[in-house]
């Protein structure tokens, strides 16, 4: 446990040093923010900026608290997914790109731990980005449109945030297995789209999908209920989530004890 936390505070310490601490909540903020305020003023933008005949009224109805929020996962979704692949796809590729890893690694040290304690402080970044952003973007939804039940807003965020981490699990290994950081951006992205879009399309077939939790957490912003096969996503999302970072694992120990003896 001693050896974990002290791979944990390198991660911990890079990042600080990195200020991935500060823009990337920042990032996710402006995200947040950006839906309700756009949506509640997006009316007097277009009248201003939108080139409307003169004497033209434009009138449209506001949008809805829980449509707000929905929107604002879309940002997430798109913008904020690209920040954090971006921000973490060379948490492991990059160290193996300059050997680095091999300082630590020469020691006794338990890939297990040295994965793990990467995985676990992408994800407390990651999330904690998340936190706030949405907590900014629930702020200034409740101020400048309507307010959204409090159980539904933190079981539709609770439910996103297993989505985050089904996604921040899969940079991490395919950064551990591979060197190029574009096979991890594209990988981690190309995914997360496809399950995106196919969960949209074809939801009777796509019901284990963790890409379906996106759909299943703006749902709660709306009635507070989930859609069928809530139960099989979030299963299958816990099991993949697991059985990637076991694999992540195997393969990382077997590459490298492979590299060694070559």
């Amino acid at each position: 446990m001693k050896q974990w936390g002290v791979l944990f505070k390198k991660e911990w310490t890079e990042s600080v040093r990195n200020f991935k601490w500060l823009w990337l909540p920042v990032v996710f903020i402006l995200l947040g923010v950006m839906q309700p305020l756009t949506s509640y003023y997006f009316a007097d933008i277009i009248e201003n900026f939108g080139g409307l005949p003169e004497g033209a009224v434009l009138d449209i109805p506001p949008p809805s608290g829980a449509e707000v929020l929905a929107g604002t996962l879309g940002q997430f979704s798109q913008i904020g997914f690209l920040v954090l692949v971006l921000a973490f796809m060379g948490t492991v590729a990059g160290e193996k790109s300059h050997g680095t890893h091999l300082m630590v690694l020469v020691k006794p040290v338990s890939y297990f731990n040295y994965l793990t304690a990467k995985w676990v402080h992408i994800l407390l970044i990651s999330l904690s980005s998340f936190v706030v952003g949405f907590a900014g973007a629930v702020y200034y939804t409740a101020l400048l449109i309507e307010t959204v039940p409090v159980n539904n807003v933190l079981s539709g965020g609770a439910v996103y945030a297993l989505w985050i981490t089904f996604i921040m699990t899969l940079v991490l290994c395919l950064s551990a297995l591979f060197r190029s950081t574009a096979i991890v951006a594209f990988g981690s992205l190309g995914t997360a789209l496809l399950m995106s879009v196919l969960s949209m399309y074809t939801p009777d077939l796509m019901k284990w999908s963790p890409g379906m939790l996106s759909s299943h957490s703006q749902m709660l912003f709306y009635s507070g209920d989930t859609g069928d096969g809530f139960w099989v996503s979030l299963a299958m999302t816990i099991v993949l989530i697991t059985g990637i970072m076991t694999l992540t694992i195997y393969m990382f120990n077997k590459k490298e004890v492979a590299g060694h003896t070559e």
